[in-house]
């Protein structure tokens, strides 16, 4: 990748990590760049092209994230991987809101692909649920869901994120307390 297209990439992946779709106008775009449109349109053709590219960048982040978290031991380093990477979780929290279009929900599908798994290891431990992998994997699709409707740039700290921690685990408790509670995937 050339300089001048990391520069335009790298400022798109901000809009659209804070602003969804509607952040990527090539005039804001080109004004922050230093440059004029038409060099937008050299680069990238179209915004469907950059689109495109921005996807791709972001599928590369998220895999160098997901190895990150899969060498993650604790709640302490899990933390420190997710603030490191705010802005690779706020693009991803866009992708999900917009999931309805195709090429977004087909990165997320990819993501997924392999960062659940990646992630499943330190997410039983956080959530002291070892011993039940498959109760620890359908809380994580769950609190996944919720933890992407929940962050904005403001929200995303430590402080959140150690609350967010501490109430799934909560619900953990009380759900191995329920005499309902799956063991090994049955009711």
């Amino acid at each position: 990748m050339r300089a001048i297209e990391k520069i335009w990439l790298e400022k798109g992946y901000r809009y659209f990590a804070h602003e969804g779709p509607k952040g990527l106008k090539v005039e804001r775009l080109s004004k922050d760049v230093g440059k004029n449109k038409s060099s937008f349109y050299h680069l990238f053709a179209d915004q469907e092209v950059f689109m495109e590219r921005l996807l791709e960048l972001h599928l590369d982040r998220a895999k160098a994230v997901s190895k990150k978290e899969m060498a993650a031991k604790n709640e302490d380093e899990l933390i420190a991987i997710i603030l490191e990477h705010k802005i690779d979780l706020l693009f991803n929290r866009q992708l999900r809101i917009h999931r309805d279009e195709p090429n977004f929900k087909k990165c997320l599908d990819r993501i997924n692909e392999f960062s659940v798994q990646g992630l499943l290891p330190v997410w039983k431990k956080i959530i002291s649920l070892s011993e039940n992998g498959y109760l620890a994997r359908m809380v994580l699709h769950l609190s996944l869901e919720n933890f992407y409707l929940q962050i904005t740039n403001e929200t995303l700290n430590e402080q959140w994120l150690r609350a967010y921690f501490a109430n799934i685990r909560q619900m953990v408790r009380l759900f191995k307390r329920s005499k309902y509670h799956l063991v090994d995937g049955s009711v």
